[in-house]
């Protein structure tokens, strides 16, 4: 029998090993884990949710579910994750505008990203575009110009789905380089615009392709140009804005996972490792890509660094629209 001395340091061991598991394993004990989306159901972004709250279940041994938290861009979600505690229990599932955008956008938007949140995990890359609803008469970008100088006397106004958007400064962009006067017509979330969009209500607008493609498919509306270097899989026949002449807007977007800023490492490597498994699935791969994502696991460091340039990139934007912090 070894003395009692190794014998203490072995007990010591074991507790210490034991601890780390149970930090580990925090989630297979039958805690909820609430992911938070900054946007109302029906919308691109709570479909991805809903979709990768299901397979989570699986991976971590938990409940998850999906807790809207609508308003502001995804600011409020936002503000929820800060006052959240840091045990992995509250998530916030976001693409660039509440991380990159907001805190650039907004004077004091309550939260400071590298204060108060840390990368979980990075599951996909996207592009923004700009459609045209069934009742406009465009079928092409080159058409919709077209339209808008002939019967529309060169003003048009255009649906974003949240005020300070990179779509909204699309849209300035766009309006100044071909010498129209386009107003951005902001609305609280992709959905109650694709909702007008559908209704003829508004002639056009401007967000990611998972918040217009399954209407593109069936025909009710037209995505008509997309950002990036190259057209996307599931849109062969929509040019980029690089190829209509409109260069500057190839970064990429981005969807990842945030938790509050201390979370132990552990459970960061837990969540991070199960969100990995969940969107290698064949279900949930090729839904997300028939979505129009671009389908790939980053790490918390990945995404880290993604987040930091794409901000950079559009910090530049912004300014070179004049716009001031609301």
């Amino acid at each position: 029998m070894p003395p009692v001395s190794s014998r203490r340091g072995l007990v010591r061991t074991l507790l210490a090993t034991a601890a780390l598991c149970a930090a580990g394993l925090a989630h297979a004990d039958g805690k909820t884990i609430k992911l938070l989306v900054g946007f109302p159901p029906g919308g691109g972004t709570d479909a991805i949710a809903r979709l990768l709250a299901e397979h989570l279940k699986d991976e971590l041994g938990a409940t998850v579910i999906v807790e809207n938290k609508a308003g502001a861009g995804g600011q409020l979600a936002a503000q929820a994750l800060k006052a959240a505690p840091a045990d992995g229990t509250t998530l916030f599932l976001s693409h660039d505008h509440s991380i990159s955008i907001i805190p650039q956008t907004m004077k004091t938007p309550g939260f400071d990203p590298a204060k108060d949140f840390v990368p979980v995990a990075g599951f996909a890359t996207f592009v923004n575009g700009l459609a045209v609803s069934g009742g406009t008469p465009a079928k092409s970008y080159t058409e919709y110009l077209a339209w808008l100088r002939g019967p529309q006397g060169g003003k048009g106004v255009v649906g974003v789905p949240a005020p300070g958007s990179v779509p909204e400064f699309l849209v300035k962009v766009l309006g100044e380089r071909n010498k129209l006067d386009l107003v951005a017509a902001p609305y609280r979330g992709s959905a109650p615009m694709m909702a007008d969009m559908l209704g003829n209500q508004i002639a056009a607008g401007v967000g990611s392709v998972p918040d217009f493609i399954e209407n593109h498919k069936a025909g009710k509306l037209r995505m008509v140009a997309v950002i990036g270097d190259k057209r996307q899989a599931v849109l062969p026949d929509v040019p980029t804005f690089k190829e209509l002449g409109l260069a500057g807007f190839e970064d990429l977007p981005y969807y990842g996972i945030w938790a509050p800023t201390g979370t132990p490492k552990a459970t960061l490597d837990q969540l991070s490792a199960a969100l990995a498994k969940a969107v290698a699935k064949p279900a949930v791969h090729d839904r997300l890509t028939a979505m129009g994502l671009t389908v790939g696991h980053m790490s918390g460091e990945q995404l880290g660094k993604t987040e930091a340039a794409y901000t950079a990139t559009w910090s530049k934007i912004i300014k070179a629209t004049g716009f001031q912090a609301q």
